[in-house]
């Protein structure tokens, strides 16, 4: 298990530090200039070459990744140009907002979809369940930011039950969980129709039907603890996307979460905020995916992390 841990520790630090080294190359790539975002579009070349000069952008490319990669390892990666201030620090005070959107939208998917998906799998082709099926169906080809104004016009501004953006009070966290969840919801109770189905045809379940084990025991325990591990996998990842926050969704209801501070970083051409904030979502991205894998033999005792057959 200590051997399976450190390995994929140093494939996870691997990823990221190739991860914020791509994003690093790639920024100063685009079309734009950090100078000209700071200094405004009326600045003289005198002015523009003094902000070059404070941020380190005059400098060889080369150069700037030895000093970006000298930062990454001593935890500080500049001052952000817009904020002023430093860049970590910035990405820490938006985190929170962003660890608490998503936490509530996997907690509201897990508690529908996972029920709505046993409720399909239980009344295969009938009539309730096609209809459900289409709705499934209607949430997955929802965008978020269509739903997201949905929500916003009908509970915020026709009924206003809700606040309309921002987060002053707990209910400015229902519309953008909601938004979230519903996408997820019907991705992951097909996910979970299909599991159980698959499970609640195998032979060992027909055994256990015929010798008298009640159909809450079948379900429950049997056929949902054969498909706890891809269920807890798909709700695992996209927790783990969600912490890279939900930009789209951050943007309509102005979320102050990262999602939303991403995009002005990159509409300010702000290095050192976005490298901050790729550097912490890949860390927790990474870490969130660790707990994964140390949670299968919790789900499943047949997985032996580390050995030959890992599933």
């Amino acid at each position: 298990m200590t051997n399976y841990i450190l390995k994929r520790l140093g494939q996870g630090l691997l990823t990221v530090f190739l991860t914020v080294s791509t994003v690093f190359i790639l920024i100063r790539m685009a079309p734009g200039d950090p100078a000209v975002s700071y200094a405004g579009p009326l600045a003289t070349n005198e002015q523009l070459e003094a902000v070059r000069q404070q941020f380190g952008l005059d400098k060889p490319v080369l150069e700037q990744y030895w000093i970006f990669i000298q930062q990454l390892f001593t935890g500080n990666l500049g001052q952000s140009y817009s904020f002023q201030a430093p860049a970590m620090q910035v990405v820490f005070e938006r985190m929170p907002y962003t660890l608490t959107l998503a936490t509530s939208a996997i907690l509201l998917t897990a508690a529908v979809a996972i029920p709505l998906g046993v409720w399909m799998s239980r009344r295969p082709d009938t009539g309730r369940e096609f209809g459900v099926n289409v709705l499934t169906i209607a949430g997955q080809s929802m965008p978020d930011f269509w739903t997201g104004i949905m929500l916003l016009t009908g509970f915020a501004v026709l009924i206003p039950l809700f606040p309309a953006s921002g987060f002053a009070t707990w209910g400015g966290l229902v519309l953008p969980t909601v938004t979230i969840a519903i996408l997820q919801i019907a991705l992951i109770s097909r996910m979970v129709r299909r599991e159980m189905t698959n499970n609640l045809a195998a032979p060992y379940l027909t055994v256990a039907r015929s010798r008298g084990v009640k159909n809450s025991v079948l379900t429950w325990r049997y056929a949902m603890g054969n498909s706890a591990i891809p269920v807890f996998t798909a709700l695992g990842t996209r927790f783990a996307a969600m912490l890279n926050g939900v930009v789209v969704v951050e943007v309509v209801f102005a979320w102050p979460g990262v999602g939303s501070l991403i995009v002005r970083a990159l509409e300010t051409r702000d290095y050192p905020l976005i490298q901050a904030t790729v550097l912490i979502t890949a860390l927790l991205a990474v870490g969130v995916q660790l707990l994964i894998d140390l949670a299968y033999p919790l789900l499943d005792p047949r997985v032996r992390l580390g050995k030959a057959a890992t599933a």
